[in-house]
């Protein structure tokens, strides 16, 4: 059993940044890989980022790239989302995920813990 908490949500203009932190509990967070997802209101919850167990490898949406970073400490059981060049479209509730049947990708069943969410709203 993993569980997940979210921090570092918050209100931000347009162009500023933020960074996520995804704390797990359990022993065994280094090996899952670690997702994270966002959901606006009114739509489908979406991949954003996901990365491998030990970091080395990590996948991004097309709509992030470039201006999101997913990071890991696995000594701290902390995954991380680092978003820069914020644009209002990025407004929603960002959740992390962690999966043992997934190298990070972007495929949400493939992850089995889900977090609460943290709000990420970006004014213009």
């Amino acid at each position: 059993q993993v569980q997940l908490v979210e921090s570092g949500g918050g209100l931000v203009q347009a162009g500023g940044s933020l960074r996520l932190s995804c704390a797990a509990s359990g022993r065994t967070f280094s090996s899952y890989a670690m997702g994270w997802f966002r959901q606006a209101p009114g739509k489908e919850r979406e991949f954003v980022a996901g990365i491998s167990w030990n970091g080395g490898n990590t996948y991004y949406a097309d709509s992030v790239k470039g201006r999101f970073t997913a990071s890991r400490d696995n000594a701290k059981n902390t995954v991380y989302l680092q978003m820069n060049s914020l644009k209002p479209e990025d407004t929603a509730v960002y959740y992390c995920a962690a999966g043992s049947q997934t190298d990070g990708s972007s495929l949400a069943v493939r992850y089995a813990y889900w977090g609460q969410g943290t709000q990420v709203t970006v004014s213009s």
